[in-house]
């Protein structure tokens, strides 16, 4: 049981407005450097860096927490990251945005490493998943909304990136007024590539894809966007409704492959993002079809990532799962650190259908090595099946978070 309601509002209140404040910097920065005649290969460049700090904060940020406590070193990293969004209405510079942008992925996986710690001592065993529901809920809720902050900036360009700033300083307030003891970090052991290979290749080579898919996404969906002809405001509706049809079609397809066997639903979902990244890639659309496929585009492809930690606990034991899934969650980073360069050499050899040729490609493998594995392996039988948890891409803290010990 919760020791009290307030701690977790608190939290969630934080995350939202964290969210909100520095979930559509991704889509700004792209949009900008877009406005600025860069090439693709500088707008992956500089969505690469913030890929690569997240995944070096995720493996270092815990003895700089150690160190000083969770409240201080909260208040240090959002205190950053709202410096750098400040920065980057002073300094226009691709080179200085790359080195920001690297600060902020190491920053994000400081707060997140701070929050997920504080949900994880509020947890129970029969608590957990209905927390990490609502903690999903307002992590995606605050990505989503914050997209519409965009819309601001057609009049005063550095308004948005002011807005930013306020926004991670507010959701400083929650944390730093709390009562809250200061949470131990569960220290999480990630397995080995050879290991979680051994024990699941599709979940981490498809792990690998996802990062790659969806980090190719995050940098330069905007740009796709702007260069078929799409203005800021639908830039905004569709990047929103490409997180929010992530979240609505994650549960169905969980209870899927709780039923069936998860294979052959990450293979299903492989192909959906195939078949529409083909049609996008293809086939000229409407602003009204472009954003329809951009939502099922997200609902199939953000589900891949907790359908491969699902498919890999089904091979694991308790014991094994969440040093298991703190490796899938770096697997998932090296992946997104890859996928902007990926897809910005297809944006440069085909033009704006080059984005979703790219990721598309990337979904045709992970299609084919899935279905080789289905063939190779039998299956788990659906009784044995672990049950699906819908899972943040964040830092190994979200698999302490995501495992669940069975009350007595």
């Amino acid at each position: 049981m919760l020791t009290s309601a307030y701690p977790v509002r608190a939290i969630l209140a934080a995350i939202f407005m964290l969210m909100a404040g520095s979930g559509f910097l991704s889509t700004l920065i792209a949009v900008r450097l877009e406005q600025a005649g860069q090439s693709a290969g500088v707008i992956g460049l500089v969505a690469t860096a913030y890929f690569g700090g997240l995944m070096l904060g995720s493996l270092r940020v815990e003895r700089m927490i150690a160190s000083v406590g969770h409240i201080r070193a909260f208040a240090a990293f959002v205190t950053v990251y709202s410096a750098s969004s400040l920065t980057y209405a002073i300094i226009d510079q691709p080179a200085v945005w790359t080195g920001l942008r690297f600060i902020d992925g190491f920053a994000m996986a400081g707060v997140f490493v701070c929050l997920e710690s504080w949900l994880n001592q509020q947890a129970s065993p029969t608590s957990r998943s209905a927390i990490l529901a609502t903690y999903m809920i307002a992590l995606y809720a605050g990505q989503a909304a914050g997209q519409f902050l965009l819309n601001l900036g057609e009049n005063s360009p550095d308004l948005p990136f002011m807005i930013s700033a306020i926004l991670l300083s507010i959701a400083l307030l929650p944390i730093l007024l709390t009562k809250m003891q200061q949470p131990v970090i569960e220290k999480v052991a990630p397995f080995s590539v050879r290991k979680l290979y051994q024990a699941s290749p599709l979940g981490i080579v498809g792990t690998l894809a996802t990062g790659a898919m969806l980090g190719a996404f995050y940098a330069l969906g905007a740009v796709y966007v702007q260069r078929i002809g799409m203005d800021i405001s639908q830039v905004a509706l569709f990047t929103s409704c490409v997180i929010a049809g992530g979240v609505v079609l994650q549960y169905p397809l969980g209870i899927l492959s709780d039923r069936f066997d998860r294979r052959m639903v990450l293979n299903v979902c492989f192909i959906a993002v195939a078949a529409i990244c083909a049609v996008m890639a293809l086939l000229p659309l409407s602003p009204f079809g472009t954003i329809t496929l951009g939502s099922l585009f997200g609902g199939f492809a953000f589900a891949l990532y907790p359908l491969c930690v699902a498919h890999s606990n089904d091979h694991l034991s308790e014991d094994e799962r969440v040093g298991a899934s703190s490796g899938l969650v770096l697997a998932y980073s090296v992946g997104a650190v890859a996928g902007p360069m990926i897809a910005s050499l297809g944006m440069g050899t085909l033009g704006p259908p080059g984005l979703f040729a790219s990721i598309g490609t990337l979904a045709v493998l992970g299609a084919l090595f899935g279905l080789w594995r289905t063939i190779a392996r039998a299956p788990v039988p659906a009784e044995d099946q672990q049950a699906f948890q819908s899972l943040p891409r964040t830092t190994p803290m979200a698999a302490v978070l995501e495992s669940e010990d069975e009350p007595e």
